[in-house]
């Protein structure tokens, strides 16, 4: 049987299907969490992090681990916060803390199979790399992406309305070029958030905007990097822009009323539905009363599995020659689909 201690991320967890034994919400003291539960016997620990006092102080941590077993505790972590960054996750596995997530898939995953420091040792070096790049370019003049041409065929992926997927289509696009070009020839970046880092990827990387040109030409082997945009307005850099939208009433309504002229700028360029439910007369519809034509309509896809769907887009893109064979369901490690 398992627990549930909730707050802030009450919502994702209401999506489990779980058995539990026992389940509070609100916001705790770390010492009054130990004493709850250091004689309370139950399988796995949900933690959704926010309902922890100081929950973005390393000390809250370290006391929890040494007051309960770390390895029944998973971590539920806020996407995109500061907590979800190499520094702060080495951080926590310094104290034996190898559990951490930021999604319900996440948390069915370690309830099955918990994280060894093997799983995420390399959270640890991407900390020391970063490290050693940071030392190396107050010594080293890097040229700037604006006066260089790239060999690789860089490809930007940009959310256009709120929580399209550009994350997760990126994870999925990678996964399914490592499988034809090789793991090396293939990088994933993401600016100015830090959601790549819970992929468990070593060729998945986030940086600021300020260290694009140099993640750029230091991986400039690569035949095809993915660049999470984010907010990064100049698209100079790149090869082909992809503009996801997902096609929901509320989603489109929020897009319309943030910007009334939005979809005039995006006509001649790439744009995907993704998440889609339309069907071709649908997307037909879409196109003429938005004045603009759909590249690609991507239904949504299961991560963990391989989808024909992304090869044949990879295909339509230019970038694969033909798709690949689908038939495999293997499910990745964690974070891996």
């Amino acid at each position: 049987m398992n627990v549930i201690v909730a707050n802030e991320l009450q919502n994702q967890l209401s999506d489990l299907d779980i058995d539990v034994i026992k389940s509070i919400s609100g916001v705790y003291d770390v010492n009054e969490i130990v004493e709850m539960f250091k004689s309370f016997f139950y399988s796995k620990m949900i933690l959704d992090v926010t309902s922890l006092k100081n929950y973005s102080d390393f000390k809250t941590y370290e006391i929890l681990a040494k007051g309960l077993d770390p390895e029944k505790i998973i971590f539920l972590l806020p996407e995109g916060s500061s907590l979800c960054t190499p520094s702060f996750l080495s951080r926590l596995i310094s104290y034996g803390i190898y559990n951490f997530t930021t999604n319900v898939n996440g948390i069915n995953y370690l309830i099955k199979k918990s994280n060894t420091l093997r799983d995420v040792e390399h959270i640890i070096k991407m900390v020391n790399v970063q490290s050693s790049i940071e030392t190396a370019a107050a010594v080293t003049k890097v040229p700037s992406t604006k006066n260089t041409k790239l060999n690789s065929n860089v490809i930007g992926v940009k959310d256009i309305t709120d929580g399209a997927g550009a994350t997760t289509f990126i994870y999925m696009l990678k996964k399914e070029l490592a499988l034809s070009l090789g793991q090396e020839n293939v990088l994933a970046i993401e600016i100015n958030k830090n959601d790549f880092v819970l992929f468990n990827d070593r060729r998945m990387i986030s940086i600021n905007n300020n260290d694009l040109d140099k993640a750029l030409h230091n991986n400039s082997s690569a035949s095809v990097i993915l660049v999470d945009l984010n907010d990064y307005e100049s698209t100079s850099f790149c090869s082909e822009v992809i503009y996801l939208i997902e096609p929901s009433t509320v989603k489109l309504n929020k897009l319309v009323r943030k910007n009334s002229s939005i979809f005039s700028t995006l006509s001649n360029k790439k744009v995907i539905l993704n998440k889609s439910l339309l069907m071709n007369n649908d997307v037909f519809d879409f196109e003429n009363e938005a004045g603009i034509k759909i590249f690609y309509n991507m239904p949504p896809v299961d991560e963990r599995k391989r989808s024909a769907y992304i090869p044949d887009f990879l295909t339509k893109l230019g970038i694969l020659d033909k798709p690949v064979d689908s038939s495999s369901n293997k499910i990745f490690g964690l974070f891996r689909r």
